[in-house]
């Protein structure tokens, strides 16, 4: 990840909260811009017309995504006036004025393996297209849509959220980040270990805890998602 700041802060659903702005909004990933986090976190859905948008909960404005139109959805906006981001405007938003932050670009699991791989199949084609392949980090719950993107580009940096797996199942398949809730690691110290040995990308969510950022900066993991970028950044520099 070579483009981005040198620090550990990924600002998770963007730099939202401290502003009261919404969660995936292009402007909270413009404050996580401003702020220099290493990475602004943000999560991909698709809808019934196959358009990629950024929104967490797997339905909008209580419409479910996946089986209503685009512009059905886009009628809807979010709490500070924005319409529904597709990934498109998304990216688009997040190369402008931006040489230190990383799209980490979490692919919600979708209803079938199939309707996965098309979600991985647009999402890295859409950032080839836009030229955004050097500032786009790949994340998911869903281990085949990990490997799928694996395998249409062994370039891309991918990082697996679940937690059953170990750093050397993950190197074992080609995925380059245990990206866990941090209490994985806690239940699992060795792991953390075993990651830097083989030279697995150590990140954890979602941290907004002054003790758990404290121990997971003492570990020196590689990145540390969180609500509280602001927090986290006071903690480094405390150090």
């Amino acid at each position: 990840m070579s483009n981005s700041a040198k620090n550990v802060v990924v600002a998770h659903r963007g730099a939202w909260k401290a502003q009261g702005l919404p969660e995936n909004s292009i402007a909270a990933l413009k404050n996580a811009i401003a702020l220099k986090c290493t990475g602004s976190e943000f999560d991909v859905q698709m809808t019934a017309d196959d358009i990629l948008v950024v929104n967490h909960d797997d339905s909008f404005n209580g419409l479910p995504i996946a089986e209503t139109a685009y512009s059905e959805l886009a009628v809807h906006k979010l709490s500070n006036g924005e319409k529904l981001p597709t990934l498109r405007d998304y990216i688009q938003a997040g190369l402008e004025n931006n040489t230190s932050t990383r799209l980490v670009c979490e692919i919600k699991p979708a209803e079938t393996k199939e309707r996965g791989e098309k979600m991985a199949e647009k999402t890295i084609a859409l950032v080839k297209e836009l030229n955004a392949e050097q500032m786009t980090v790949y994340i998911s719950f869903d281990y085949n849509i990990l490997k799928k993107i694996e395998g249409l580009n062994s370039n891309a940096h991918t990082q697996y959220l679940n937690g059953e797996k170990s750093p050397e199942a993950l190197k074992e398949d080609g995925i380059d980040g245990a990206d866990y809730h941090f209490e994985v690691f806690r239940t699992h110290p060795d792991w953390i270990a075993s990651a830097k040995k083989i030279g697995i990308t150590l990140n954890a969510w979602t941290v907004n805890d002054p003790e758990d950022m404290d121990w997971l900066l003492d570990e020196k993991f590689d990145y540390i998602t969180t609500n509280e970028p602001e927090l986290l950044f006071e903690k480094i520099e405390k150090r």
